[in-house]
């Protein structure tokens, strides 16, 4: 019997081998932003991961693994050369970032990953890649022993996932995960960490990276998931539907298989009568972002006041991983239930210099009694105003008075004398 059992195994491995020279191993070096300094970067560190070549001289790996990076190496299973790659796209809220090599030797003698099915629950999986702790590739095996809508740390978003009973360790991240016949079903991505818990890993399941793919392709650019635009309330039964036999999953499933630009057919039942509206599906229009896509933190110095957009990655820097019960009660309303009445409308807040230290994190309302609409309206205004005055509109009816030609010449000597390149970010410039 344990033969017979070794062999099912051995067998089950054979049918992925081809399919691991199509696994190679990421190297990032990454350059992160300073949310406290916006105007610098953090010191550069180096990162390893896992990836794969699919259809179309691409690669697929994880978007948390080339974030902020500053230079990504490819390097395939048995070989000692690193080639140089380009990031076509990263996609935050799904943590997959597309990658292609441009050197025609790294295609050489390999074959691309194919795609699979959704697998069922019980469904044997493998996941292939390189994770910390040696150089060459490796194979952990486990089964399907969950699908449903997973939190996806990286990005702050909710999608379908499948939860496997094999470990998935630093490094993993990025690997292509196989079922038994070869073929890819998913990307591994995260694990749960509990001490209640052990050997339990996450996979980007192929519904999530063809979308990925497909709105690449069809868009030329990664333009994200979109959302009906408004927020519900959970009942007792409507909030779930079937999804496959003895399987039910959360509505927002269906509306992650759309695109942006989709119509969504919803039915609402309203004073007895069921009305039927067509809603034109967009990207979440989020007050405060969930993440700055790769970009340097956007920021405004006028006489030591250091103006920035707030988002989730700052949040995260001033806050830490536990913001959302450390961050301030009014921030995370904004956070959680604000929805931007424009696409560039955004939170400020205001980081004061020696002498206002009790000022920090608080929105800024309004200058020179005009509305606040985001950083760039608010610089615009500063660097044209001709008043004799500076006022600036906090919460809490807080207000903050400057000269306004003293304030101006003190920005000269503060950006002197803590070295800081310019008084503003290059975004707010265009």
């Amino acid at each position: 019997m344990v033969g017979v059992v070794a062999a099912a195994e051995w067998e089950s491995v054979v049918k992925v081998v081809p399919a691991m020279d199509a696994v190679v191993k990421v190297f990032c070096v990454h350059t992160e932003p300073n949310f406290s300094l916006p105007w610098q970067r953090k010191r550069q560190y180096s990162s390893s991961s896992s990836g794969f070549i699919i259809r179309g001289r691409r690669l697929l790996t994880n978007a948390h693994s080339v974030e902020h990076h500053t230079q990504v190496k490819v390097k395939k299973r048995g070989s000692d050369t690193k080639y140089l790659a380009t990031v076509l796209a990263i996609g935050t809220e799904c943590d997959i970032a597309l990658l292609t090599i441009n050197d025609d030797e790294f295609w050489e003698g390999v074959a691309p990953v194919e795609f699979g099915d959704l697998p069922a629950l019980q469904d044997a999986v493998t996941v292939v890649g390189y994770p910390i702790g040696g150089d060459t590739i490796s194979v952990t095996s486990g089964v399907v022993s969950r699908i449903e809508i997973v939190s996806y740390a990286h990005g702050s978003t909710e999608l379908l996932g499948l939860q496997i009973d094999a470990a998935i360790n630093s490094g993993n991240s990025g690997g292509p995960a196989f079922n038994d016949k070869g073929k890819c079903v998913g990307i591994a991505f995260q694990s749960l960490k509990h001490e209640d818990v052990e050997n339990i890993g996450y996979v980007i399941p192929t519904p999530v990276i063809v979308h990925f793919i497909c709105d690449y392709e069809k868009n030329g650019a990664y333009t994200g998931f979109p959302v009906l635009g408004f927020e519900w309330q959970k009942m007792e039964n409507p909030d779930l539907l079937p999804f496959r036999h003895g399987e039910r999953i959360s509505f927002s499933y269906l509306v992650s298989q759309k695109y942006t630009g989709d119509e969504a057919v919803v039915k609402v039942l309203r004073n007895s009568e069921i009305l039927e509206f067509k809603i034109k599906l967009a990207t979440h229009k989020r007050l405060i972002l969930a993440h700055i896509k790769g970009k340097p933190p956007s920021y405004y110095i006028i006489a030591g006041f250091v103006f920035s957009a707030v988002s989730v990655p700052y949040l995260r820097s001033e806050y830490g991983k536990d913001y959302e019960f450390d961050a301030p009660v009014k921030l995370l309303d904004k956070h959680l239930h604000a929805m931007a009445q424009s696409i560039d409308e955004q939170v400020l807040v205001a980081d004061i210099n020696i002498g206002y230290e009790e000022i920090v994190n608080t929105q800024v309302l309004a200058f020179n009694g005009q509305p606040v609409k985001n950083l760039k309206n608010l610089a615009d205004m500063v660097e044209s105003c001709d008043d004799e005055f500076l006022k600036f509109d906090l919460e809490y009816q807080q207000v903050v008075v400057l000269h306004t030609k003293n304030a101006k010449a003190a920005t000269l000597d503060i950006l002197a004398t803590h070295c800081i390149p310019s008084a503003m970010s290059d975004d707010l410039r265009t």
